[in-house]
């Protein structure tokens, strides 16, 4: 699941793209709003769009699936209760087209197939947009991406993303992953320093054994608001979401040869964010914006 959700980051809205020939400040999102907490709300959406509304008659009700391991989209509470960011935008969805739905957790193993066979109507589970995956499923828009960010120490050497200003530093970054792919594209001038998990690189940084950690945003978003941080670092520079190397983003999986469902998702996607739905359930998952 961790794999899949590691290759979701897209480019709409107001962000923009990154390439081997663009500076890497080309690749920051460029911000979509900020919420009355100073925290950022990623825009994924076209705010010269407007879809009207499908209609629904056809929709009796909306059978979602998603899984149970994988906070803050999807887990179980203490009482047992499912919650998450995914299932309180699948309950949110279904509240906007005034229909009713289910929402049921199953195990990621055989949960395309479950979807492909139209054995649910939808998943919200990070399901992976790819040419397999196309090939079987339907997918929504995207409605969330990761974002790869930078962090350092607070009162360190490193307090700006700035031409040159990674020359000689040293930035851990998890060995083998997208981020260590795109750290050498793009900032070639950094030092980096090949560490064999995430948690290995916040220690290091923490530390002060490196000057910066690259890696992936929700995951640096939860560390630094945990114990284990100490409040000893913080977010520099900007979001970097460049689809070639982080994969095309979030979006619900549905079966194949569903265009009303997907229309209608669609549009419930666009009127949530409209009204502000969508930055109240981001708020509420990530209180520490990854972007």
């Amino acid at each position: 699941m961790l794999a899949a959700l590691v290759m979701l980051a897209s480019l709409a809205g107001t962000a923009t793209t990154a390439s081997a020939q663009t500076t890497p400040a080309a690749s920051q999102t460029a911000p979509a709003h900020a919420s009355s907490t100073g925290v950022t709300i990623p825009n994924l959406w076209d705010p010269n769009r407007r879809l009207d509304k499908p209609p629904t008659t056809s929709l009796t009700g909306i059978r979602f699936t998603t899984t149970d391991d994988f906070p803050p989209y999807n887990f179980k509470s203490p009482d047992g209760r499912l919650t998450g960011f995914n299932v309180d935008l699948a309950r949110a969805i279904c509240r906007e087209l005034s229909v009713p739905c289910t929402i049921q957790a199953r195990p990621w193993d055989g949960l395309i197939e479950t979807v492909a066979a139209g054995r649910v109507d939808a998943a919200l589970a990070g399901i992976a947009i790819t040419p397999e995956t196309r090939a079987k499923l339907d997918f929504s828009d995207v409605y969330l991406r990761p974002a790869a960010r930078f962090v350092a120490r607070k009162g360190g050497p490193v307090t700006r993303l700035e031409t040159g200003a990674l020359a000689g530093r040293k930035v851990a970054v998890a060995k083998g992953s997208a981020h260590e792919a795109y750290l050498a594209a793009f900032f070639p001038e950094a030092t980096a320093v090949a560490v064999d998990t995430p948690a290995a690189g916040n220690d290091a940084l923490k530390a002060g054994t490196v000057d910066l950690v690259f890696g992936d945003g929700v995951q640096l978003a939860f560390w630094l608001q945990s114990e284990p941080a100490a409040n000893c670092c913080a977010f520099v520079g900007g979001a970097y979401v460049e689809p070639r190397f982080f994969g095309p983003g979030l979006a619900i999986a549905l079966p194949p040869n569903r265009a009303d469902l997907r229309l209608a998702l669609n549009w419930a996607l666009d009127s949530l964010y409209d009204k502000g739905a969508f930055a109240e359930l981001y708020l509420r998952y990530f209180p520490v914006g990854y972007f």
